[in-house]
Parts: C-alpha cells; sequence; structure tokens
C-alpha cells in the first residue's frame, strides 16, 4: 500500500522494555513444495522467498523485483495458467525510468540571472514536472499561514514563489505535487529554504527518481516543477524583499528550462488467464490482483529490535487505530527502548532492507496460492478469472494504471477487481478490533451495492466462523483515503466494481520490520480461501454484478 501522510518513524531512545514478546517463527525457513490447496505451509514457504533479505525490498525497476516476476511467472507456468501480457508472455512492461535532472541549468525573469546548484535546487518527485519557460512569476503567500495563499486560479499556469520562516518548507511539497492541491496546476513552485535546507535533505531530493516515462504519460500526470530558492535568489525574482509584498503581486517571466534526464529501468507486471468453462461468459473476467513491488532499502543499517519496540509503543500510543490522532513530539520523546533487555533475547540485528512481507508480499503470495487452487479445480467457474500481479505501486499505482490503460484483455470485459493488500496481521496487538476473524472490505458497495452484498452472502457460508468485517476506512471523507490507495482505484475509475481487502495498516508498514516472521499464516490462508470463493462466485453469475453506484472520472482526483 503506498504510504500515507502519517506514517510512523522509529524512535531509538532510552530505557524501558519492549511491548510484545517476541515473534516464535523463524527468521529463515527452507522452502518446500506447495500443494493444490490454499494452506499456511504454502503462503510461508512463498513469502519466505519473495520476502528474504536477498530480494533487498522488491523495489520496482531493481534486479530483485524482476526476480521476483520471474518466480510468479515460473509458478503459474507450472499451473498451466494462460500468459495474457505482452506478445504471448506472461509480462508486460511497463515504461519505468529513473530520472534526474541536467546540472548546468540556468534560469532568468527580468535581470535576474539564476544558476542551478548555487542559486536553486530542483528537486525529483512524482509526476512529470511542467516546462516553466515563460511563466510568469508570482507571489504565493506565507508558506506557513495558508490564509495568505492566493487562490488556484491565481496559480494556475504560473510559477509560485512562497515566503517561509527560516527552518519552514523542507517538507512542503506535498501541498503543490498532489492532484488535489490548489497549486497542482502550477507551472513551478519555489520556497526559499535552500540556504539553510538540511544536508542530509539536499542529498536525498537530488537523488534519482522512479517513474512512468514522461514520452507514456498524459496530461494526468503532469505536476509543477518544484525548486529550493535562496533568499537572494527569491528577492531578485521581484526586484524586492518578499515580506513587502501582498500575495498575488507579479514578478518576471521566467526564462529557461531545467532538464529532466531518463534511463530505462525495466520493471513489468505479471497476468495470466485461468479460461472459463461457458462459452458464452469465458469472454469475461474476474480479476484478481495484487501488488508485487515494496521500497527497497534504506541508507544506512538499524537496529532491527529497537526499531520494532519503539514502534510498538508509538502505535500503543495512537491507540492502534488510524482514527486516532499520531503521537505528537512530546510523546514520543517518552519512548524509551531497553536495548540491554533486548540483547538478552538475541544478538544485534543489523537491518536495512524493508522486507515488505505484509505489504504486499501477503497478497503477492495469497494470489499465487489462489491462482493454483483454481487450476486444481473441476469443473473450472463460468467466467474467466484474470490474474494480474502489479509493479510500481509504491511509486503511485504505476503498474496498475499503465494496466488498465492498456489492458491485454477488453477493459469491458472485467466484471469485478479484487485487490489483496496487506492481509498478514490483524490481530488485536495489531489493530484496534483486530482478531482471528478480522477482515477490511474497502469500496466493496461504492460501484455495485450487490457485489458488497455477494461479498457478505459469500462470508456467511464460510466453513468457519464468518469473518467480522471492518467497514471503518471506507467511509467517506475518511482522513487516510485508504480507497484511493491501492491499485483496486485504478479499475474502479474505469467503472469496474472492486472490493480492496486489507487486515489493515501496523506498526512495521513501511519500516524494516515487516518481515515474515511477524505473519499470521492461519489467517492469511483463510482470507485467501474466502477471496477464492468469492471470485468463484461472482464468475458463476448468470450476469454481470451489477453497477448501480455513480462512476468517477476516469483521469480525475480520486476523493474518498
Amino acid at each position: 500500500m503506498t504510504r500515507g501522510a502519517r506514517a510512523l518513524l522509529p524512535l531509538l531512545l532510552g530505557i524501558a522494555p519492549s511491548l510484545r514478546a517476541q515473534a516464535a517463527l523463524p527468521l529463515e525457513r527452507a522452502p518446500r513444495p506447495t500443494t493444490a490447496a490454499i494452506t499456511a505451509g504454502d503462503l510461508m514457504t512463498r513469502l519466505y522467498l519473495i520476502a528474504d533479505d536477498s530480494m533487498k525490498g522488491r523495489r520496482a525497476g531493481s534486479p530483485e523485483h524482476q526476480k521476483t516476476t520471474a518466480y510468479i511467472a515460473s509458478e503459474l507456468e507450472q499451473f498451466g495458467l494462460e500468459p495474457a501480457g505482452d506478445s504471448g508472455g506472461y509480462f508486460q512492461n511497463v515504461p519505468l525510468v529513473s530520472r534526474h535532472f541536467d546540472a548546468g541549468a540556468t534560469i532568468t525573469a527580468g535581470a535576474a540571472l539564476l544558476e542551478q546548484d548555487s542559486d536553486f535546487v530542483p528537486l525529483v518527485l512524482r509526476g512529470s514536472p511542467r516546462n516553466i519557460d515563460g511563466a510568469a512569476v508570482i507571489y504565493g503567500g506565507v508558506f506557513t499561514d495558508s490564509s495568505t495563499w492566493i487562490s488556484a486560479e491565481q496559480a494556475k499556469g504560473k510559477f509560485v514563489v512562497f515566503d517561509t520562516p527560516p527552518g519552514n518548507g523542507a517538507h512542503f511539497f506535498t501541498i503543490s505535487i498532489r492532484p488535489t492541491s490548489r497549486f497542482a496546476a502550477a507551472a513551478g513552485v519555489a520556497v526559499p529554504t535552500l540556504d539553510h535546507a538540511p544536508a542530509f535533505f539536499l542529498e536525498r531530493m537530488r537523488r534519482p527518481g522512479l517513474a512512468l516515462a514522461v514520452s507514456a504519460t498524459g496530461a494526468e500526470s503532469e505536476a509543477p516543477l518544484h525548486l529550493l530558492i535562496t533568499a537572494a535568489a527569491a528577492r531578485s525574482l521581484f526586484g524586492k524583499p518578499l515580506d513587502s509584498l501582498t500575495a498575488g503581486t507579479l514578478g518576471g517571466t521566467i526564462h529557461g528550462t531545467v532538464h529532466l534526464a531518463e534511463e530505462a529501468r525495466p520493471t513489468r507486471n505479471v497476468i495470466a488467464i485461468l479460461r472459463g468453462s461457458d462459452p458464452a461468459l469465458r469472454g469475461e473476467y474476474v480479476a484478481i490482483g495484487a501488488h508485487s513491488d515494496h521500497i527497497g532499502t534504506s541508507d544506512k543499517p538499524l537496529d532491527h529490535d529497537s526499531v520494532r519496540a519503539a514502534n510498538e509503543a508509538a502505535w500503543e500510543m495512537r491507540g492502534k487505530s488510524l482514527d486516532n490522532a499520531a503521537p505528537e513530539e512530546p510523546q514520543r520523546a517518552t519512548i524509551h527502548v531497553n536495548v540491554d533487555s533486548l540483547r538478552k533475547l538475541h544478538s544485534p540485528r543489523a537491518d536495512s532492507v524493508f522486507n515488505g512481507a505484509d505489504d504486499d508480499g501477503s497478497g503477492t503470495v495469497s494470489v499465487l496460492e489462489i491462482a493454483q487452487k483454481f487450476a486444481s479445480e473441476r469443473p473450472r467457474p463460468k467466467r474467466s478469472i484474470l490474474f494480474v500481479w502489479h509493479t510500481g505501486e509504491e511509486l503511485g499505482l504505476l503498474g496498475s494504471r499503465w494496466f488498465t490503460d492498456h489492458p491485454t484483455v477488453p477493459r469491458d470485459s472485467i466484471v469485478t477487481q479484487l485487490n489483496i493488500d496487506m492481509i498478514g496481521r490483524g490481530s488485536a496487538q495489531d489493530i484496534l478490533g483486530g482478531g482471528p476473524n478480522f477482515l477490511q472490505l474497502i469500496g466493496s458497495r461504492r460501484l455495485s451495492t450487490e457485489l458488497g452484498d455477494l461479498a457478505e452472502k459469500v462470508n456467511r457460508t464460510e466453513e468457519h466462523p464468518p469473518f467480522k468485517f471492518d467497514y471503518s476506512l471506507d467511509r467517506s471523507g475518511h482522513p487516510e483515503n485508504i480507497y484511493c490507495r491501492s491499485d483496486h482505484y485504478m479499475y474502479a475509475r474505469y467503472g469496474i466494481p472492486i472490493i480492496f481487502f486489507t487486515t489493515g495498516l501496523h506498526e512495521d508498514y513501511h519500516q524494516i520490520t515487516d518481515e515474515p516472521e511477524y505473519i499470521d499464516y492461519t489467517h492469511m490462508a483463510r482470507i485467501a480461501t474466502y477471496v477464492h470463493d468469492l471470485a468463484r462466485t461472482v464468475a458463476d453469475l448468470d450476469h454481470r454484478v451489477v453497477v448501480d453506484q455513480p462512476k468517477p472520472e476516469p483521469m480525475g482526483v480520486c476523493r474518498q
């Protein structure tokens, strides 16, 4: 699942014991043959493979992620599933690139001449940055006071310069990179914090970023060019100090181009079909998906057990619920980790790999297990089952966007998409209200009331006690905006009914501690079995699930 605005960060301070007993599962596990049934043992075998440290966090575009997709494809071939990618194979290539700004750029505005690195630093962020040549400079207001900001209409097409007190602004870019921002239609956005930006921040911002190639994207990917500039550069753009200006004051006209260079970083979706048994319905598809990528490695190793203990404490402070506010800095400063106590359990564990066992190794291996079970069953479902492992979810739903914009089956033949992202946890220790029957459903009735009703009906017929569905994250206006943050939405935007299955965010989300040893494989097997049964039910209907709710605008902004 893509990162939200309030994900937990590790704190490694002071002295106090860890809040939980250590996991009983091993750090490593030898692979074993899998069976046609969906079992905890099979899921464990698969997850210990793809979430191993050697996979280096499966970042899209990396050799390790390519190995992951090769493993998935080899399994599908053994199952006998039909390849449905490019050119008759299992892979759909996605035009991912590594991007960086060429050095030596200059921009002018009136008498002002600004040079890259000394006067400004362009930042590599998501989206395709617009060309600022010919844009009028406009004063946007004081960054720390939104009441002073110019309107979206004033910012459109202009180069917006904010003022900000020293020490502020390093993290401001989320307000203008998002499509929902009032500055999203600006040509460029700049803030004068280069003089005092921390060296580590500048180093991180200068690193190449990953995105779809500009040539392969449309207007929906355009975003403002983001610059850090010096205070002197900001003054020169207007010919006077910023604190003497009124929001909306115009400066000169920008001339010059900051060139974004791209280098190919191959990545791919994996796509397969279990062909349906009914000649009249086999041309329609029930899609089941997960994302196979994660976020790679950290800059430097941390102590695994200290990180986990600190994050457990922070998550407890939040009441194990995203509905509660994240702990403030004074609260977080009270967190202490008793390293000596942890060392009595085992030796230090230097760790730099974001293994992504739950996010979304759990979904990846569950979809493989579902595929193997379907391949072994007779009779086959009436409709075909379309399996898609998406790449680049962590980079902004890139693989699912690419597939739904360039589908390898007719897009209107997909009757439903069932998305699995993070189903490996969900205990009472992980989340408020959690337990052995806990499962969160998101989006199940947003396009089709019937699909949501079917989800409830199938749940009541399962062999085990029914799941207790939690719909809390699905409520309209929820600040985490989860409905818009995983691959299902790329289908939903085209009016395809979806359900997103998850056991929720937890203290190990996007941390080096999201490892196979902490997964509840029995719970995960139950959920995978349920998704299989729901998919078969939808595939065997004598009609398509009815879409009776408003469809989104495919290229519009997703707001939950």
